[in-house]
């Protein structure tokens, strides 16, 4: 051996040096989590090119992300003292396109072919059901385009697609007529270009043969990930039981958790028995985490029957126990998080290297607006914080048109959100007219002509509407009515993820009532602005109880619009600029690849983790405890498991089951933070509650020895109630006077009600607007 490929192989350990050094035939590569799979695949590819078992150009490795493709090609320019650019490195999309281009005539495909993304594809799609006078409602666009692609990635052209109903023959005849439309247009989308390489070398002989030759080699990163298509695809380039042709295929089957995108981690499976395959490595060395968080690893995953199987191992030793931990409510758990990763920060660990996961994106919330309120700067990895995701934000521009009509910029966000046939042109219309008259958008409604104008005057009297039938609700009430009567929720009922955006809508009530108590408003308070007829009545009959006013300026703010600031500055505010120090938060499917000192794996309850969608089969609890999986591997020194007793969903709380999953984990590698029942929900718990509500958090235990002390986050939160001062001496006001506030500036009153310290006036202002203001805290200063 030369000393170049001694040097290659040095640090390799028995199994990846077996891995690495393996003779040119078919191989599985079982690498679990922090083995160093990429730095197998790596070091293979450069010991093949040094010790001259292959030319670059015989190389061809296909990965997952343009990431892990770039790192590869930067890892072989440091350890070979050759160029490397003849090889076929990247994506499988990315490696389908370079084919294409090369053999554009052969796969009936312009020189010059376009690839659409997918806003690009849902318009083409838009354009075909258009053209076909097809319903909308009936043949939605998105959905539509998720049929496309679901048959292109089966390898089903539409004359393939067997139709049962009247539906589906539809749905391929609008298939085909898109198939066209694309051949006229000379675009592909990408499930097309898969598709479509697949097709020219299945059919190609010549071709086909031409690459097989070529490639000796091929490589395959995260081979559980692969669906059907790609896995065709591949047997094109080396077919099970050609002869000289090294098929190496990196995978973990224990990290197989995209089923929902297709990924089939049968693939694994077939592909050994299809090749025959007679070495079978499993990378087990661990050189991530410490030895309990593996043992727990290990234990989980092993309740799942339909894998290769591997245990992971480590020489670092058994480290710290994971912690587990009991909160009384959602709103607990997050404070104990964030006095945790306080102290974890205090002992010198940055903030960059804590991770909190949850499985569901809509948990965020809840932690987002405990680091928010503490000051802790967080970011949320692969993703939005809660109020900047499309569909809260959504539903926050209809409830703030609730609040205000003339607010044009959230007018503009949802005049045509969900599509009620007001195009680009209607909205120039509508804006030009509101420009000429110096009004607001929705008060320039009628200056528009035409049927674009009538649907523009629906969409105000539909605002109209729902602001009618929420007077005197609650506001957890209003936005439930807002997002049910706006059709949020049925436009994604129609989407393939929509789940997550569905969740996410739930979620906003929650943030709601959680609000309405943490400000100290009455469960029953207003949630509208008042109008001329004071608080209002209950839905329930009866007044309404009047709003708390603002301590500086005396303003009468309902909770509607006390809640809409609170979304603004939380939406605007502690989201840690790029190159800060900042706590890491994502969902278990975003953490999969990244690694931290220290992971939060937050709401293990049975319907949250494993997911409430999971549980009716038993493929779908075992793709979540591999998430499960996932989620521990991704800890290096110390993992944090919680759940807690109570959640609040809908608005309402929910009693909870503690996961599963901890029955499976192995006890001595656990450490209990607060003591371990016998049964869920009983004993200490009961006793936690019950303190909790009369307001006593952990003292009531705490003195009879259960507990040693109370932690911060366990102390009850004070809720106190606003109240007005005193009335102070007010100088006599009348209807239509003229008046000076502090803040508003000159106003005129419009309305004045009550007495005493219930003295309250409507003035309305020139740039703020009309305010209920109460007269004990305003001063309002009368101009004559």
């Amino acid at each position: 051996m030369h000393l170049q490929d001694a040097q290659l192989l040095r640090n390799l350990n028995p199994e990846q040096l077996a891995a690495v050094t393996l003779p040119a035939e078919p191989a599985l590569i079982l690498a679990g989590a922090g083995s160093g799979k990429t730095r197998v695949l790596t070091t293979r590819i450069a010991w093949l090119l040094a010790t001259n078992q292959v030319s670059p150009g015989g190389v061809l490795a296909v990965t997952f992300t343009n990431k892990a493709a770039k790192e590869m090609l930067t890892r072989l320019g440091t350890m070979l003292p050759f160029a490397v650019r003849g090889m076929w490195i990247g994506t499988f999309h990315g490696l389908c396109n370079r084919l294409l281009r090369a053999h554009w005539k052969a796969a009936g495909l312009p020189q010059s072919f376009q690839i659409l993304d997918s806003a690009d594809q849902l318009s083409a799609v838009k354009r075909v059901v258009k053209a076909m006078n097809l319903d909308e409602e009936r043949f939605v666009p998105k959905q539509v385009a998720w049929f496309i692609a679901g048959q292109k990635e089966e390898g089903r052209r539409p004359a393939a697609v067997e139709a049962f109903d009247e539906h589906t023959r539809k749905l391929v005849q609008v298939y085909e007529a898109y198939e066209e439309q694309c051949r006229r247009e000379g675009v592909v989308d990408f499930a097309e270009l898969m598709l479509r390489s697949y097709e020219l070398l299945r059919d190609d002989d010549a071709l086909r043969e031409h690459y097989r030759r070529r490639f000796g080699h091929v490589l395959v990163d995260e081979f559980q990930d692969t669906n059907r298509l790609q896995y065709a695809w591949l047997k094109m380039f080396a077919p099970p039981g050609a002869q000289g042709q090294g098929v190496f295929a990196v995978g973990d089957d224990d990290q197989s958790i995209y089923a929902f995108r297709g990924a089939r981690v049968g693939n694994m499976a077939d592909f050994e028995r299809e090749y025959r395959v007679k070495s079978v490595i499993k990378l087990e060395q661990n050189y991530r985490s410490f030895g309990n968080i593996l043992d727990a690893a290990n234990a989980l995953i092993a309740h799942n029957s339909q894998r290769l199987g591997k245990n992971l191992r480590t020489d670092a030793g058994p480290g710290e126990p994971i912690r587990v931990q009991e909160a009384p409510s959602d709103y607990a758990e997050a404070q104990w998080l964030l006095e945790e990763a306080r102290e974890l920060h205090r002992g010198g660990l940055a903030r960059s290297e804590i991770a909190v996961l949850y499985r569901s994106n809509a948990q965020s919330r809840v932690i987002e607006s405990a680091l928010f309120n503490a000051g802790i700067p967080y970011r949320v990895y692969g993703g939005l914080r809660f109020f900047e995701r499309a569909e809260v934000k959504h539903a926050l521009a209809y409830l703030r048109l609730l609040e205000n009509l003339d607010d044009d910029t959230s007018f503009l966000r949802v005049v045509n959100f969900p599509a009620r046939g007001i195009g680009a042109r209607s909205i120039e219309q509508l804006q030009d007219a509101a420009r000429a008259s110096g009004r607001s958008l929705a008060q320039s409604v009628g200056a528009v002509p035409g049927k674009a104008g009538i649907n523009l005057q629906g969409f105000v009297h539909k605002l109209d509407a729902m602001r009618s039938a929420t007077q005197g609700l609650t506001l957890r009430e209003i936005i439930e009515h807002v997002v049910h009567e706006s059709g949020l929720l049925d436009f994604y009922r129609t989407e393939k993820e929509g789940q997550d955006r569905i969740e996410n809508l739930q979620e906003l009530v929650n943030a709601a009532e959680s609000f309405v108590t943490q400000e100290g408003f009455g469960k029953d308070a207003v949630a509208l602005p008042l109008d001329e007829h004071g608080p209002g009545t209950l839905a329930g009959g009866g007044e309404a109880p009047l709003p708390a006013p603002d301590a500086e300026t005396g303003e009468i703010v309902s909770p509607l619009a006390a809640f809409l600031t609170h979304a603004s500055l939380e939406a605007g505010d502690n989201q840690a600029q790029a190159g800060t120090d900042a706590v890491q938060l994502m969902t278990v499917h975003s953490a999969k690849g990244l690694e931290f000192d220290a992971v939060f794996i937050t709401g293990i309850e049975e319907g949250l983790f494993p997911h409430e969608q999971s549980l009716s089969d038993a493929d779908g609890v075992e793709e979540e405890r591999r998430l499960m999986y996932v989620a521990i591997t991704r800890a290096r020194k110390r993992l944090y498991l919680s759940f807690s007793q109570t959640r609040m969903l809908h608005g309402q709380t929910r009693y909870n089951v503690k996961s599963r999953f901890f029955d499976e984990l192995p006890e001595g590698a656990l450490k209990w933070l607060t003591p371990r029942q016998q049964g869920f929900g009983s004993g200490y718990a009961r006793e936690y509650r019950q303190a909790w509500d009369r307001g006593q958090g952990l003292s009531g235990i705490v003195g009879a020895g259960r507990v040693e002390r109370a932690e911060p986050w366990q102390q009850p939160v004070p809720f106190t109630p606003k109240a007005p001062p005193a009335p102070a001496g007010q100088a006599p006001l009348r209807t239509g006077q003229a008046v000076f506030h502090t803040k508003f500036g000159e106003g005129v009153v419009v309305t004045l009600e009550g007495s005493g310290e219930d003295a309250r006036a409507q003035v309305r202002f020139g740039r703020h607007g009309v305010k209920w203001l109460l007269l004990a805290m305003a001063k309002l200063t009368p101009i004559e």
